[in-house]
């Protein structure tokens, strides 16, 4: 089957600020893609691009066969969007906010009233959908936003960092549901929880300075850290000595402390031991091997530096 999203040489350019460069890719159809990136790595321009809100400086893309460039109506109709923010109206109950956006894409009463039924059902919200969207808290309102985006049962899902705010239990709930609608669409997934990423992504691209930096499944992505032996130390005393001393050794990596707990990224297997050498048994309370993480990934390609 052809892709259900193909971007061609995207570029976007803000007079000298490139905010995308020449970003190429291809989504299947029926998978979960997740897009990462810190703050100011064109992830929202890409997003804003794919939904047609804003046209790129060069290149185009396709979804579901329609060009954003010559067919925004098309693509309009096929695709669904949950932004950043929680942008209902909120001068309309949850059923009133369903059937504007049913309307909006040309659905008469007979199609969208049985889809509303079901949607408010899915999302746990069929006693509430009488109520404003003020009475809600933040993961009813977040719930209530993905079903507006489902009324027209769209062919992709676009998802813009869809459980920032949320507690975990919300968290867990939209990530549910996400994950139950895997088998009627595409969904293109932006986030900045690596746990979210991880658990819901069959496949990821982490972005940087409106570049793709790598791509690939979760697994594929770890095994690019898998090379950098990462152990856990904790001491009983002595804390401050072994932090100085472990700067010190050319093998070390990576260094971070939470108290009397160390992080340590050695270069290869054999600097173990001259680290465990260099430390006094009686002063050693654990020592373990830490698998890498998708976070890991993501800082080791990214950095550390906080973006604004």
């Amino acid at each position: 089957m052809p892709p259900a999203i193909t971007l061609h040489s995207i570029s976007k350019r803000y007079g000298d600020i490139r905010a995308v460069d020449g970003f190429s890719l291809e989504v299947a159809r029926g998978t979960i893609f997740g897009l990462l990136g810190p703050n100011g790595a064109g992830k929202t321009t890409l997003i804003k691009i794919l939904t047609t809100l804003i046209r790129p400086t060069e290149g185009n893309a396709m979804i579901e066969g329609h060009s954003v460039l010559t067919h925004g109506k098309e693509v309009r109709r096929v695709i669904g969007v949950v932004p950043q923010e929680n942008n209902l109206d909120r001068y309309l109950t949850a059923r009133e906010n369903l059937v504007l956006h049913a309307r909006m894409h040309g659905m008469g009463a007979a199609e969208y009233n049985p889809r509303i039924d079901q949607l408010l059902e899915l999302t746990g919200l069929i006693s509430r959908q009488h109520d404003f969207p003020d009475t809600y808290s933040g993961g009813m309102q977040r719930r209530l936003v993905v079903a507006r985006a489902l009324v027209h049962t769209p062919q992709v899902l676009f998802l813009d960092e869809p459980t920032t705010g949320l507690d975990p239990q919300s968290r867990r709930a939209v990530w549910e549901y996400i994950h139950s609608l895997k088998e009627q669409m595409t969904i293109f997934l932006t986030t900045h929880y690596m746990d979210e990423a991880d658990l819901l992504c069959d496949r990821l691209v982490i972005m940087d300075n409106g570049n793709a930096l790598v791509d690939g499944t979760v697994a594929e992505l770890k095994e690019r850290v898998a090379h950098a032996h990462i152990y856990e130390v904790e001491f009983r005393a002595n804390a401050d000595l072994y932090a100085e001393r472990f700067a010190g050794f050319p093998f070390v990596r990576g260094i971070e402390r939470n108290g009397n707990a160390f992080r340590l990224i050695l270069r290869d297997e054999e600097s173990l031991k001259p680290v465990m050498d260099s430390i006094d048994t009686g002063d050693i309370r654990r020592i373990c091997l830490r698998e890498p993480s998708l976070e890991d990934v993501f800082i080791e390609l990214t950095g550390r530096t906080i973006r604004d």
